[in-house]
């Protein structure tokens, strides 16, 4: 019979995950030495030692079929590894994995079928092989309409993706709104989407700002309001000025080509996660240890 306590010996000799444990003890039927050998040689003991570590380098990428897109992220802990051709394999492979399964959330993608069982198996193995912690960070399932379009762009090798979704205009428009998102880094589609706390709070700050530049209540109203705009103009994407032509806006620019903007999403890797601060001498003798 396998105990808890056995369950848990284990993974404080390994660093493994309470499932795993579980099930390499199954397999070697309560054998500890067999365990942890099973562990080992699956990856997952070795993986499991990289957890701590910090994984904000990496790989945001989108895959599309039909009316139903993927994009994600897939982190490392360095930028050669991101740039591997290796790591380039992985994340194609966990791409497709998801949008050829019917997942909706990052647990669900990490469940989807691999030609190594699931994702996170994958991502185990992987980790081993490559020797660096590697984490599927994020993951979105965009779907779409018949009379809509799928825009993506992907810049810097990977490091910024954005994926759009136009209604009622063609390909090239919903990819020009991509490099809009993937540029200019919008952190809302329009002004419906801000939240009205966000949009309060600014109000609060705009109206503070007019008040101690000395202007009377009426004329500081005025300007908190055209300053809102400016604001809405710099985090909304169909408020922003369109990059290929400044004298119109994005919505505009859709508007003109028969269209609409009725979804974006913008991954920039690593972003709001702590970076790793280690020399390249370091990091060479951390490769080899």
């Amino acid at each position: 019979m396998i105990t808890a306590k056995m369950v848990n010996e284990l993974r404080q000799t390994t660093g493994a995950g309470m499932m795993d444990c579980k099930k390499a003890l199954v397999e070697t039927n309560g054998d500890m030495e067999k365990a942890v050998d099973y562990l080992r040689e699956k990856g997952i003991a070795k993986a499991a030692k990289k957890q701590d570590r910090i994984a904000a380098e990496g790989v945001s990428k989108v895959f599309t079929d039909g009316n139903k897109a993927v994009i994600l992220e897939l982190n490392c802990e360095t930028d050669f590894v991101s740039s591997n051709e290796k790591f380039g394999e992985l994340v194609d492979e966990i791409g497709n994995a998801i949008l050829n399964s019917d997942a909706n959330t990052l647990e669900d993608a990490l469940n989807a079928k691999t030609s190594e069982g699931t994702v996170s198996d994958l991502i185990t193995a992987r980790t081993a092989t490559i020797g660096e912690k590697l984490s599927l960070r994020r993951v979105e399932v965009v779907t779409k309409e018949d009379d809509e379009v799928f825009g993506s762009y992907i810049h810097m090798g990977g490091k910024i993706a954005a994926l759009t979704v136009v209604k009622g205009a063609n390909e090239e428009v919903a990819r020009d709104v991509a490099m809009q998102a993937a540029a200019m880094k919008p952190e809302f589609l329009d002004e419906e989407s801000v939240p009205a706390d966000r949009v309060e709070k600014e109000k609060e700050v705009l109206k503070e700002q007019a008040m101690e530049e000395g202007k009377p209540a009426d004329i500081a109203e005025k300007m908190v309001a055209g300053r809102l705009k400016k604001f809405f103009k710099e985090i909304c994407l169909v408020n922003q000025a369109f990059i290929k032509d400044g004298d119109i806006d994005v919505k505009t620019y859709v508007k003109n080509n028969g269209g609409n903007v009725t979804k974006m999403v913008r991954y920039e890797v690593g972003e709001g996660m702590e970076k790793r601060e280690e020399n390249f001498a370091e990091e060479v003798m951390n490769q080899i240890g």
